[in-house]
């Protein structure tokens, strides 16, 4: 069995669990969904807010709070204000959570999982 990395005294805990908790609100998610696949030139405030159609006030607060966690950021470009996914602090998440994953399965990190096996306890 490979060793299990405790993640419960981990200082990424608590990051990870406020991160989490953001993309937790469905607008946020959405913003953050919009932004991934923007690449590194991302995407305007005005462009995000047409595309979700939210209004102004309520896109600032939610991207502030994506700002606050790390998962976006952003850059003043002259009048336009650009929003990026910050790729970095998602894979940090992506990997946290999936450290430890089928550990005492003896499975090396990095695996690959095999989807077309049913697994116990599942509902078909």
């Amino acid at each position: 069995m490979n060793e299990i990395i405790n993640l419960y005294d981990s200082a990424e805990l608590q990051q990870t669990a406020d991160t989490m908790e953001a993309l937790g609100n469905e607008t946020r998610l959405a913003i953050f969904t919009l932004l991934v696949p923007a690449g590194r030139g991302g995407l305007t405030v005005g462009t995000v807010q047409a595309r979700l159609k939210v209004p102004g006030s309520t896109l600032s607060h939610h991207l502030a709070r994506l700002v606050q966690v790390d998962l976006v950021q952003q850059e003043r470009q002259g009048r336009k204000l650009i929003c990026r996914a910050n790729y970095r602090r998602m894979d940090d998440v992506l990997k946290f959570l999936t450290r430890n994953c089928c550990a005492a399965d003896g499975v090396d990190a990095g695996h690959v999982h095999d989807t077309s096996v049913e697994q116990e306890g599942s509902v078909a």
